[in-house]
């Protein structure tokens, strides 16, 4: 009797993966929202939860962000920040996350008065718990909003530097339009003078020339989005010459009409030119859902075979800001998890 396939979308579902563009902060689901705000005495300007989430209506990042930040004012004391990352890591173990680097941005909360030391001790006591339940590890990359100037980026860097050891990497968010990297040039030579590796989001609402401002002058080791590289073929074939990893969150890009449908997504574009392609969900409380989600939507759109999601997830590893013992491990993991399947996959 001969042996019956397993299900593309099931394996993906279910093989071990990293996350490694999530926001921690747009990871904030409404109850959620709405217990802390009560908890702390904040007052949203919504009625109740479904209220906010009928508000989920994004016509472009930036319309996204005016609501982001709202909702932020609600995270107050270290246990919101650690009630925030559990849940976070909860929903991200369910979907296979064995590894999750998670951005962060200081920059919101402490123009609110609230210390830097309390965020990054709520978040730390998210990843401890969530390493004891579900045996997730994470990393926390402190992000920079670009739509401040690069003076009070390096104000807050400065805030951070107490905490060096801490923090696992740097990147640069926020709305891109309008603010290239090339403005915070000075500020990531200095986070990588700090010996720490750096990120940046450029390409997804920005043009491919962002892409390659992040890597000629701030040092990017990772571009977050880079959706729009295979508007240049150069920057398409730069980024997979040199093995750069992107992080692509296809729900975000067409919530926030980066594409109108995900039919339209630049995804099979980029895998098809070799582009180091990783799968994440951004900020997967208001865009849709989870990694989980983000895989069903792809999948639905594009009909990928075992070896494309074999060859999304080890990309997600080997593009890990981990040791490299760790990485291999990981890589075990899945390639154990595929050949207990029956389906062989390339190197």
């Amino acid at each position: 009797m001969t042996a019956v396939a397993p299900d593309p979308l099931s394996l993906a579902l279910g093989m071990p993966k990293a996350e490694l563009h999530l926001h921690i902060e747009g990871s904030l689901e409404p109850e959620l929202a709405f217990a802390l705000a009560r908890r702390n005495g904040v007052t949203l300007p919504y009625a109740d939860e479904a209220a906010l989430k009928a508000a989920y209506a994004f016509d472009s990042l930036q319309s996204f962000l005016d609501l982001y930040y709202a909702c932020a004012s609600v995270l107050v004391t270290r246990a919101d920040f650690r009630d925030l990352t559990v849940a976070y890591l909860g929903r991200a173990a369910a979907d296979g996350v064995i590894h999750a680097e998670i951005f962060f941005d200081p920059q919101t909360h402490t123009a609110r008065g609230v210390p830097f030391a309390t965020v990054l001790d709520g978040l730390e006591d998210g990843l401890a718990e969530g390493a004891a339940r579900w045996g997730v590890s994470g990393r926390l990359i402190m992000c920079f909003l670009r739509h401040l100037p690069e003076e009070e980026c390096f104000a807050a860097l400065a805030e951070a530097e107490p905490f060096i050891d801490r923090i696992h990497a740097f990147g640069l968010d926020s709305s891109e339009r309008g603010h290239p990297p090339s403005q915070f040039a000075r500020l990531f030579a200095r986070c990588r003078a700090l010996g720490k590796p750096v990120v940046a989001h450029a390409g997804e609402e920005g043009p491919p020339a962002y892409i390659s401002e992040a890597l000629d002058l701030l040092g990017a080791r990772r571009i977050d989005h880079g959706v729009r590289a295979v508007e240049d073929a150069a920057v398409l074939a730069r980024l997979a010459r040199d093995g750069v990893p992107l992080t692509v969150c296809p729900l975000s890009n067409t919530r926030l009409c980066v594409f109108r449908t995900m039919a339209e997504h630049s995804l099979p574009q980029l895998l098809a030119a070799g582009a180091k392609v990783t799968l994440n969900s951004d900020d997967p409380a208001y865009f849709g859902g989870y990694l989980g989600a983000n895989i069903r939507a792809v999948q639905a759109a594009f009909g990928f075979d075992a070896a494309t999601w074999y060859r999304l997830a080890r990309n997600s590893f080997e593009a890990a800001f981990a040791p490299d013992d760790a990485k291999a491990g990981w890589i075990g993991r899945l390639d154990a998890y595929f050949a207990a399947a029956g389906v062989p996959v390339g190197r």
